[in-house]
């Protein structure tokens, strides 16, 4: 169930950072984070694929709601969502790249599955 993780942060600020993320990752096809970002970033970005790949009306009003820039939201339902209509989920993957530096986070790169 997404939503489920706080990492650290007020409603407020998780919702906007992972709208970022979700967006930044719609629009570069990969992003690096944190293993547990990457897991909530997933769960939405899987969501607004699922939702852009019904293309009406209802649907494009759903995704501009959550993704930032108009753009991308165009991308999502031109490029994105029409080349996972014979997939059901699974629009993306995790790869563990190892511990940050500075901290020792576990780090991971997401990307949307080609």
């Amino acid at each position: 169930m997404p939503g489920t993780r706080k990492l650290g942060r007020t409603t407020d600020h998780r919702k906007a950072m992972l709208r970022g993320m979700v967006t930044y990752l719609l629009e570069n096809g990969q992003i690096e984070t944190t293993v547990t970002r990457a897991k909530e970033v997933r769960a939405m970005a899987e969501k607004m694929i699922t939702i852009a790949k019904k293309n009406d009306l209802h649907a494009k009003r759903q995704v501009l709601a959550y993704v930032t820039k108009e753009d991308v939201a165009k991308k999502l339902f031109d490029e994105i969502a029409p080349s996972y209509n014979e997939r059901n989920g699974g629009y993306t993957k995790i790869i563990k790249t190892g511990p940050r530096r500075g901290d020792a986070a576990e780090m991971a790169i997401i990307q949307l599955v080609k």
